[in-house]
């Protein structure tokens, strides 16, 4: 018999659940997740993920952000879903967010909503962390995140447009047929935020976007005819729908990222990075999970890394976006590490 020997391969299998097991704990609540990073420069810092669109898949896009910046940089991560009363994640439950009291003691929040329209009492957490100028990053249809239809922040329905810098406006590229190529802004080639972020691409398509004066745009998204990484370039004309002005599709091209600080209503400053890029789906990308990562450090005032690790933990393979999509009967844990959620989509 031949004597037993470890493998390459093995050994790198094994030395990664080691790095898991010592880097971080893990607790799961029925409706929300907690990863608590042990080592890396985001030790003693907490990020709180918000989960909460009918289409884009934040619920498998969070946790998976979530892990790198645990696992990989050391941060305390929350992650926080729309669910029923059971625990289970249902993205169409516009009303809920479980565990909203962990916004207390965040110090950044990353968010991927659409026209969510909390309780008060939920809502009061988001705004109180708002008001205390915590950075936040924000992803697709966070331009549009509230449609809150009464009660004392109804006014936060437009929070994209005032706050993030945009509002929901148009698909400006086809839905589902041409995808986005990001292209860095000259002006912006230096900036911190693009650390080593090279070839973004994402296959939603380019959303109609104009940033107020006061944001510094990073990424421009050019429209492409397909939806991979090398379709040709679009090149027809297309009405805006600020002023019904014809301009070829990517001349100029659209923000689809930018930066901004904004003075809020309690005279605090919040650190805004903005981009209508971010399905699960367009955050297979590695370019595009270094800007989010990125934005991060940058947000909370941190040196942002030459190269920052952004390695996914667990395999990752993310449901096509649209309506319906999503997997059915799942709760947090299902997105633990190391859990493999099940694959059949509800149809």
């Amino acid at each position: 018999m031949k004597p037993f020997t470890v493998t390459g391969a093995l050994r790198s299998t094994l030395a990664a659940l080691c790095f898991l097991a010592c880097a971080t704990s893990l607790r799961a609540a029925d409706d929300f997740l907690v990863f608590e990073g042990k080592t890396g420069p985001g030790v003693g810092k907490h990020i709180v993920f918000l989960a909460g669109d009918e289409e884009y898949r934040s619920e498998e896009a969070m946790p998976m952000m979530a892990k790198i910046l645990a696992v990989r940089h050391g941060f305390k991560c929350t992650v926080l879903f729309s669910v029923d009363a059971d625990g289970t994640i249902n993205p169409d439950n516009g009303k809920s967010l479980s565990n909203a009291a962990a916004l207390d003691s965040a110090d950044a929040i990353v968010m991927l909503l659409r026209f969510r329209n909390w309780r008060d009492e939920d809502m009061k957490h988001f705004v109180d962390a708002y008001l205390a100028g915590k950075p936040i990053i924000a992803l697709r249809t966070s331009t549009h995140a509230f449609n809150i239809s009464g009660g004392a922040y109804k006014a936060y329905s437009s929070f994209g447009k005032k706050v993030l810098g945009e509002q929901w406006v148009s698909h400006w590229g086809n839905h589902k047929s041409e995808a986005t190529r990001g292209i860095i802004e000259d002006a912006a080639k230096n900036d911190p935020l693009l650390k080593d972020v090279v070839d973004v691409f994402g296959d939603t398509d380019v959303y109609e976007a104009y940033p107020p004066a006061d944001a510094k745009i990073l990424l421009r998204g050019q429209v492409l005819k397909g939806m991979k990484p090398d379709s040709p370039v679009a090149d027809y004309k297309k009405k805006r729908s600020s002023d019904k002005v014809e301009q070829g599709i990517n001349d100029p091209m659209m923000a689809v990222a930018w930066s901004r600080e904004y003075k809020n209503e309690s005279g605090n400053t919040n650190k805004i990075l903005c981009s209508t890029m971010g399905s699960a789906t367009d955050l297979q990308n590695e370019g595009l999970r270094r800007l989010v990562v990125n934005g991060v450090f940058w947000g909370l005032g941190m040196e942002v890394p030459a190269k920052a690790d952004v390695t996914v933990v667990d395999e990752f393979k993310a449901t096509m976006y649209g309506f319906k999509s999503y997997k059915k009967g799942l709760k947090a844990a299902d997105y633990a590490i190391g859990a493999k959620p099940a694959t059949e989509a509800t149809k």
